[in-house]
């Protein structure tokens, strides 16, 4: 499911909203997308990245953040 509106979701060590996402990234929120009923977003689009969240294999709940360039400068 694509949300073009932000959700707060919570790992066992941090809630995250659209404010501290956007400075976690330093870039505007667009859209997030959720697998399946998965309480964590799999994607989140910003205005300049492409943001893949991964859960962390360790015993506690948390996330990693990749972020990919959507708009790549080729010159």
């Amino acid at each position: 499911m694509i949300l073009c509106e932000w959700r707060d979701f919570t790992t066992d060590t941090e809630t995250y909203t659209q404010k501290n996402f956007e400075e976690l990234v330093n870039d505007e929120f667009e859209a997030m997308m959720f697998e399946g009923d998965e309480e964590i977003p799999a994607y989140v689009w910003t205005v300049n990245y492409v943001c893949l969240i991964k859960n962390g294999t360790r015993m506690i709940a948390d996330i990693s953040v990749t972020k990919i360039p959507r708009n790549p400068v080729c010159a």
